[in-house]
């Protein structure tokens, strides 16, 4: 991965992470379902009309719109109303890493280097040390929505590389996002109502234009700009130019970013053995980019040629 595209991984964790807190502020207003259902509706909409339809296998962009845009935001905003804490579903949430590279291994039969898997142990054992350390805040069924949200996002992370790789013709990574988000606003708006009922959403959007309401209006607004738009086309753009278990990792920094930002704005304070975590997950990410192939041996009489440049797909 090159400086650029590894800057811009960063870009999208740093999104990602603030992204939590406006999720937090909207479920203070929204019912989960709707304000998933919403986040998604206004993009949805000028896209059919004004963006053309990438020309890629109906089959991988359901793969893609139902894990990353579907399954990942039930589970997460259903985690989220029922307590999950804020910074807490920021690292569960990360599971998606391991999980991406395990199902692109398994799946897609993509080779990770030891060096790459040897990263990516160190930081879920960071994971798994804040994620232990912060336990006690939270239920267990919440912890294994957002577990379940993880999974989604990594079939998503899958989708989104199948489809980018049987596009034809210009692959258009942005025009392939914002055609995931067509696919989510009309299965979760029947979710809404049948489980939150008809009603409960539109009721909550009336009352949104209030004082009250104003800072759920805001908080989706960075969802659907920030978090959705910037952060998701980054990251499909990524996905698409490189290997699964080379981009997943760099998600695992969305948990520092979430800490940090929970901490300084909803005073949700973090250990120092939360800390130590964080800085295992850093310096796990950084390493699992590096990608360490063996030379092979060159005979003295054999003369040196350059090797060609890799294609990224």
């Amino acid at each position: 991965m090159t400086p650029r595209d590894r800057l811009l991984g960063l870009t999208v964790a740093i999104m990602w992470g603030l992204n939590f807190l406006a999720i937090r502020v909207g479920l203070d207003h929204f019912p989960p379902y709707f304000f998933a259902a919403l986040r998604f509706l206004l993009i949805a909409i000028p896209v059919m009309i004004f963006v053309p339809r990438p020309q890629v296998p109906a089959r991988w962009l359901l793969l893609y719109g139902f894990g990353f845009g579907f399954g990942q935001f039930v589970f997460l905003y259903w985690a989220m109303h029922t307590g999950m804490p804020t910074g807490l579903a920021s690292l569960v949430l990360q599971s998606s890493a391991p999980f991406t590279v395990l199902l692109g291994a398994v799946l897609l039969r993509e080779k990770l280097s030891a060096w790459q898997v040897s990263g990516i142990g160190v930081a879920v054992a960071g994971m798994a040390l804040i994620g232990w350390d912060r336990s006690h805040q939270a239920a267990l069924l919440p912890v294994i929505l957002t577990l379940l949200a993880g999974l989604s996002w990594a079939f998503g992370n899958l989708g989104s590389r199948l489809a980018a790789a049987g596009t034809t013709g210009d692959p258009a990574p942005m025009r392939l996002m914002l055609w995931m988000c067509v696919i989510p606003p009309l299965p979760m708006l029947a979710l809404s109502a049948a489980v939150e009922g008809p009603s409960t959403g539109w009721e909550a959007l009336g009352t949104a234009f209030s004082a009250d309401g104003w800072p759920a209006l805001i908080g989706l607004a960075y969802i659907v700009l920030i978090g959705t738009i910037a952060g998701s086309g980054i990251w499909t753009i990524l996905m698409g130019r490189y290997p699964a278990g080379t981009v997943a990792p760099l998600s695992l920094l969305v948990p520092v970013v979430g800490i940090g930002a929970s901490w300084l704005f909803l005073h949700e304070n973090p250990s120092a053995l939360s800390l130590v975590g964080a800085v295992v997950v850093i310096a796990g990410a950084s390493a699992a980019q590096i990608r360490r192939t063996p030379r092979a041996a060159v005979p003295s009489n054999t003369p040196v040629r350059q090797a060609p440049a890799r294609l990224e797909v």
